[in-house]
């Protein structure tokens, strides 16, 4: 690869937004005796304003080169690089903590709670509210939506629903723990599997008002398309996918970082301690929610749904066996069983997200019903 055409993939923002992120980061490790200990309110608010105003500029960032992806390799492969660039960075973390030093019992739980309001409810309302606002109504593509929702409903009702019927103290026993974790991890490779090659045009759109994507002869077969793409395109792939990774990784971990900050200030307010985890979860997946409000405003309803549920499916699909494996070999004991109060928010988030994609045409009605279920989640979380 000659030098200019790595700087055409390259540009100086990129580099500047890379060593910002990476810069913050590394300033965050120098600082953190002086910010672990009580500071002053002013010193707290501009410690926050400064980390999250780093994360927004390197979001987008992420989102800049995750649309390149998606416009060279097409749904559903250019929203799973970002989405399992995410996912993966964040089971990490969240598997680091529990092996760290402390309890950690009920991380898991609290984090892919957060992250599944935020992304059916939030997320999705936004996209949906706004969408439908401009294009008055999205044609999806309803196959590929039903298997999205069918994996979350077996997923979440495995994770969240059936520790506190059948576990001990909301928690699955070791002979509960290994099914539990293979009957995951084979639903969700089978999932990738069907999603990637047989299965793929289910994950595209379908609305005739959306410029079709150009189809490649090999395309009759499965998965020929994308491997003609990423054999004609291999460096710009290659390229585009690692600046994606080296700028949402400080994403992640600034994000973590200010868990410590963000719990003192709620602290101070006297909000929940909930509230940071939300708070966090919203933070780490901003490149995402960003990626899917500009999908939604350019009518492109089905990579919504390729972003926002199957970034959820990975996520239950890879952190509950996570946690559970890591609970065995180190001992711990991991809560998943959810409050009767959450129990019923994620039933009816998932019921109606049943009955939103079960139209043919999501409009912003439906997006309001998913923002108000997201309010009243809020105000669940503060009682």
């Amino acid at each position: 690869m000659s030098r200019t055409e790595l700087r055409q993939l390259i540009s100086g923002t990129d580099v500047v937004r890379i060593v910002l992120g990476w810069g913050a980061f590394a300033a965050l490790l120098l600082l953190h005796p002086v910010l672990a200990a009580p500071v002053a309110a002013p010193v707290l608010v501009i410690a926050l304003g400064a980390i999250i105003a780093v994360i927004l500029v390197c979001a987008f960032g992420v989102v800049k080169q995750a649309e390149a992806l998606a416009h060279r390799l097409g749904d559903p492969y250019g929203s799973l690089v970002l989405t399992l660039s995410i996912v993966l960075i964040e089971v990490i973390l969240i598997s680091a903590v529990m092996l760290g030093p402390g309890e950690h019992a009920t991380i898991a739980r609290d984090s892919v709670m957060a992250v599944a309001m935020i992304i059916l409810n939030l997320v999705i309302g936004l996209a949906l509210l706004l969408g439908g606002l401009r294009h008055r109504g999205m044609a999806h593509n309803r196959t590929g939506t039903s298997a999205y929702l069918s994996m979350l409903i077996v997923l979440i009702a495995l994770a969240f629903g059936l520790p506190a019927l059948i576990g001990t103290d909301g928690s699955f026993t070791t002979a509960q723990e290994i099914p539990i974790i293979i009957l995951t991890l084979l639903l969700y490779a089978f999932f990738l599997y069907r999603q990637m090659g047989a299965q793929a045009s289910d994950f595209t759109e379908v609305d005739p008002r959306l410029p079709q994507r150009p189809q490649h002869p090999e395309e009759s077969e499965a998965g020929g398309g994308i491997r003609q793409v990423v054999a004609e395109h291999r460096t710009e792939v290659l390229v585009r996918l690692a600046l994606l990774v080296v700028t949402v990784i400080p994403i992640v971990l600034l994000s973590h970082d200010m868990a410590a900050l963000l719990d003192d200030g709620l602290g101070r307010l006297g909000a929940p301690v909930a509230l940071a985890g939300v708070l966090i979860a919203g933070i780490v997946f901003l490149p995402e929610s960003i990626t899917a409000v500009r999908a939604a405003l350019g009518g492109e309803a089905q990579r919504v749904n390729n972003l926002c549920h199957g970034a959820l499916v990975s996520t239950v699909g890879l952190t509950i066996p996570a946690v559970l494996i890591i609970g065995m070999f180190t001992g711990q004991t991991v809560v998943l069983a959810e409050s009767p109060a959450n129990l019923l928010m994620l039933a009816v988030t998932l019921l109606l997200s049943v009955t939103t994609f079960a139209a043919r045409r999501v409009t912003a009605m439906h997006g309001a019903a998913h923002l108000v279920t997201f309010a009243v989640y809020l105000v669940v979380l503060f009682s």
